[in-house]
């Protein structure tokens, strides 16, 4: 297929735009980001560079392509100033979504955020409903970022109910690569095993960005009808070794604790994409780290 992906010098673009060429995809890439302007590498992406925040590139850019990935966006909302970044990044998914409609695109993956429920970055805390976190858990955000990323989902709805397009949402948690585990996921195993679980909103979930790569080709090649919205994390939890008595240790009887796989599972479930997109992960932190979170080798 012809496939957009936007955010593509991003860590999830990156990954995505590999996987998608490996796959077969024809991908046309577009970012922020400054072009070479030398000649492409044989079988790479090409790249636009393009400001999705002004509709006339978006409109442009979706013009003839059969699904589009949209990753770009402020990733958090915390080293940005607030109306920058619910501004940037509700304004170019509404781009997006209506460029796909106008031009009859097929299939629109949007990559959402595990913050969307609203616990991550609230001013005023309030703890999880139950573990392991699903799809169908309550959505109350209160930060920019997971309000845009929230209504992003809502224009999705919007745009299934008028319109042919087929939509995709993925909730990733916290995303890692080879340059990223040792800084983030490495403390917080450090803690894990010495006895002193880091305090989680999500249970130390985390997913790796090859990993979420497959997902989300998985996505743009599903033939799923409406608008469905998935959890992507690895299945096991960033060094706790048994996750409900941790979870019992930090929250008591606040939250309702449900069946987890494994002793040492993500406090969020992926289990809807395993179902429905066939997707099964095969990375863990412990490529890339050991016991203690030192980087291995």
């Amino acid at each position: 297929m012809r496939v957009l992906v936007t955010g593509a010098r991003g860590k999830v673009g990156r990954a995505a735009v590999a996987e998608l060429l490996a796959a077969g995809h024809q991908v046309l890439a577009t970012d922020l980001g400054v072009p070479t302007y030398e000649r492409g590498e044989p079988g790479a992406a090409r790249y636009v560079r393009a400001d999705l925040t002004d509709a006339g590139a978006a409109f442009q850019l979706v013009r003839g392509q059969d699904a589009v990935l949209h990753c770009a966006a402020i990733p958090e909302p915390s080293q940005d100033i607030a109306h920058t970044v619910f501004g940037n990044n509700l304004l170019a998914m509404f781009n997006v979504v209506e460029a796909c409609v106008r031009w009859g695109t097929g299939r629109l993956v949007n990559l959402s955020s595990e913050t969307v429920p609203g616990m991550a970055f609230a001013e005023r805390p309030f703890d999880p409903e139950y573990f392991p976190i699903d799809e169908e858990h309550p959505v109350r955000p209160q930060d920019p970022y997971a309000l845009a990323k929230h209504f992003g989902e809502q224009l999705c709805d919007a745009a299934v109910r008028r319109s042919e397009l087929r939509c995709i949402t993925i909730r990733p948690t916290w995303v890692q690569d080879s340059s990223s585990y040792a800084r983030n996921l490495g403390p917080m195993i450090a803690l894990a095993a010495a006895g002193t679980p880091e305090p989680t909103v999500n249970g130390w979930s985390y997913i790796d960005a090859y990993d979420l790569a497959i997902a989300l080709r998985l996505a743009v090649e599903s033939s799923l009808p409406g608008h469905e919205v998935f959890y992507i994390c690895s299945p096991d939890s960033a060094g706790v070794a048994d996750t409900a008595a941790a979870l019992r240790a930090q929250y008591g009887d606040r939250v309702e604790y449900r069946s987890f796989a494994r002793p040492d599972a993500s406090g969020t479930s992926a289990a809807k994409a395993e179902r429905l997109l066939g997707w099964q992960p095969t990375r863990t932190w412990r490529d890339y780290l050991d016991e203690t979170g030192q980087p291995l080798g």
